[in-house]
């Protein structure tokens, strides 16, 4: 048995769940922003700061994975988009890939956009862009949850087995 995959499977579900409310936060602040343009401002603001959160959990999975499965947490200057990249690697004879390619091109933006917030004044958000992201994650999170999911089932397996 393999205690720590056990572990970090429930870690990833734990974490899912609140990377779920974060998204619906985030699309909650793009909704108030459009019924309210004299208070838009701050509830793009808002949607934002949960766009970052949301990308932030999700590297904080794939340091669990990278740290617990791999045995290699990157630690280059680019170690972030690394990471991003190795969550979409088979590692032969330790796992499969974690992320398909289109979800990995897919969390990229998330990764620069989460760049921008922790680089940039608030007020120079461009909202287009916020409310892209905003909708393409409405769209999307559901296949990366899975993929990540699968995995968690995966570690399971291999855990108990």
């Amino acid at each position: 048995m393999i205690e720590s995959y056990i572990v970090l499977a429930g870690r990833i579900r734990k974490e899912l769940e609140d990377l779920k409310r974060l998204a619906a936060r985030s699309q909650r602040a793009m909704e108030a922003a459009r019924h309210n343009p004299t208070e838009a401002d701050l509830y793009l603001d808002s949607a934002a700061l949960n766009l970052h959160d949301v990308y932030s959990g999700f590297e904080r999975i794939f340091k669990q994975v990278a740290a617990t499965v791999d045995g290699n947490v990157p630690s280059t200057p680019e170690w972030h988009r690394d990471l991003l990249d190795q969550m979409g690697l088979e590692l032969p004879q330790v796992r499969p890939p974690i992320l398909s390619s289109s979800s990995v091109q897919f969390l990229d933006e998330y990764l620069r956009f989460r760049h921008v917030v922790r680089n940039v004044y608030t007020f120079s958000f461009d909202t287009e862009r916020v409310g892209r992201l905003v909708n393409e994650l409405s769209v999307n999170f559901g296949k990366i949850e899975q993929e990540l999911l699968s995995f968690a089932a995966f570690l399971k397996d291999v855990g108990s087995g």
